[in-house]
């Protein structure tokens, strides 16, 4: 496809802008899709996206739009950049005008994202032939101050994607590699599934920072909220996830060493880590429990993991304990809502029938 690749990025929030100003800039065609006529209209008004800070330069697009059905028309890559939460509606909506040969990335996809989608786009009859994708985080470490304008703090030396079905993998990852030459191929969608560090560093610290969050205190949520012991327990909860990808086959490096190869930051301990990572400076500390930290982290990561573990008979004790919390205090059933086995459409299967479905696709 060459750098003639056509881009359609679904989302106009931080990083949906970013990636669609500098994919623009390096010689993409893209257009931009976002529901929020205001964001569009800005965007449509200057043609394009100013990009600042790690990337230079004016992203100019096709065009940004409200019609998904036009963003869609004629793109070859489609790439959702919105929160997880988000993932079925906007599955549904595509359903119908997703076209033969079309590739789906979920940037992120946070854990099991291509499996829910793939979930709702058959529940909606949808018959395109398709190939589904998803990373493990977002590329960038970016802002969005108005629309239109897109701040690149950083960019992450690694990134991993993998497709559904896996047999994919090569067809989806070169082609991101046009773009994102230090893209990793994963083994299969667990991969970047269970790397998916959100769930490990936000549900677990926001609860157990409840007192501060609803305090009248300003506080900054890596700096002041992973305390040590919070950081050691959320260092422990990770090797429930470890534990996960080592029953999948796969090879998953802990939280700690994802810093260092992440953002370069090699610490003793995960408090240390945090507060050394400068891309970190100047995150808040959020003030309500109702934020995507616990409302998306929970029922699209820790969640989907757990059921996983159940499924590989591998224990979660601290993963279950933070869920439950988190539906105690907002008072919520995370497990009826999030990305059960139930609800991805793959409940019954055995541990040897899902593996093979995400290799190949086939029930």
């Amino acid at each position: 496809m060459s750098n003639k690749t056509r881009w359609a990025i679904i989302g106009g929030g931080n990083g949906g802008q970013s990636l669609a100003g500098h994919l623009s800039i390096m010689g993409f065609p893209v257009r931009l899709y976002d529901i929020f006529e205001e964001t569009v209209a800005a965007i449509s008004e200057q043609g394009g996206i100013h990009v600042s800070g790690a990337v230079e330069g004016f992203g100019k697009l096709e065009f940004a739009t409200t019609d998904l059905g036009k963003a869609l028309d004629g793109a070859d890559v489609v790439m959702i950049v919105a929160p997880a939460i988000a993932h079925r509606a906007i599955a549904e909506n595509c359903a119908p005008v997703l076209a033969d040969g079309q590739i789906v990335i979920l940037h992120p996809g946070a854990t099991c994202g291509s499996l829910e989608f793939r979930q709702v786009l058959d529940s909606k009859g949808c018959t395109a032939k398709l190939t589904l994708a998803e990373t493990n985080t977002l590329i960038y470490a970016c802002r969005s101050p108005k629309p239109g304008y897109a701040n690149i703090l950083g960019i992450k030396d690694d990134l991993v994607l993998a497709s559904m079905p896996a047999k994919n993998n090569a067809t989806v990852v070169n082609i991101f590699r046009e773009a994102f030459p230090q893209v990793i191929a994963g083994k299969n969608v667990m991969q970047p599934s269970i790397g998916n560090a959100n769930a490990v560093v936000h549900p677990g610290p926001s609860l157990l920072n409840t007192s501060l969050i609803e305090s009248k205190h300003e506080w900054s949520y890596y700096y002041d909220g992973i305390t040590p012991s919070i950081g050691a327990f959320v260092e422990k909860l990770d090797l429930e996830r470890i534990a996960l990808a080592k029953a999948f086959e796969i090879e998953m490096i802990p939280i700690r060493e994802w810093y260092k190869i992440a953002y370069g930051v090699d610490k003793p301990t995960l408090t240390e880590a945090v507060r050394s990572n400068p891309a970190y400076d100047g995150i808040a500390g959020q003030k309500s429990l109702k934020t995507r930290y616990v409302l998306e982290d929970i029922p699209t990561g820790l969640v989907p993991m757990i059921e996983l573990g159940r499924l590989k008979g591998v224990p979660t004790p601290r993963m279950e304990l933070i869920a439950k919390l988190g539906g105690y205090l907002l008072e919520m059933d995370f497990f009826a809502t999030g990305r059960t086995l139930k609800n991805l459409g793959v409940e019954g299967m055995s541990a040897e029938d899902f593996q093979n479905y995400i290799e190949t696709g086939r029930r």
